[in-house]
């Protein structure tokens, strides 16, 4: 088995987290708008518990900004690993939310 060489591991490399606008390497950002409301919203849900029905509103304004990161991510991603992320999340979010409606 032949080892693959240096020259292509760094070009799946820049492929892979290379901002296709600014030339940067970008694996992770900030946080945007719609990830601050889902972290906004998942603690208010959280400090909610028990107080229905506004834990159960909460915990869909969440679910509603992290579907909301992830289409943005999928759509306009700077590189493959950021459209791999917001995918990634956007099946996740579809599973959790048919597993909470079976349970």
């Amino acid at each position: 088995m032949t080892q693959p060489r240096a020259g292509s591991i760094r070009h799946l490399y820049d492929w892979l987290f290379r901002d296709r606008s600014t030339g940067a390497i970008t694996i992770a950002q900030w946080p945007n708008l719609p990830l601050w409301l889902f972290l906004a919203l998942t603690l208010a849900a959280w400090l909610a518990r028990g107080v229905e029905p506004a834990a159960s509103w909460l915990d869909i304004g969440a679910d509603l900004a992290l579907g909301w990161w992830a289409v943005d991510e999928l759509v306009r991603g700077v590189n493959p690993w950021r459209r791999f992320l917001g995918a990634a999340t956007l099946i996740g979010l579809v599973a959790l939310i048919t597993l909470r409606r079976a349970a």
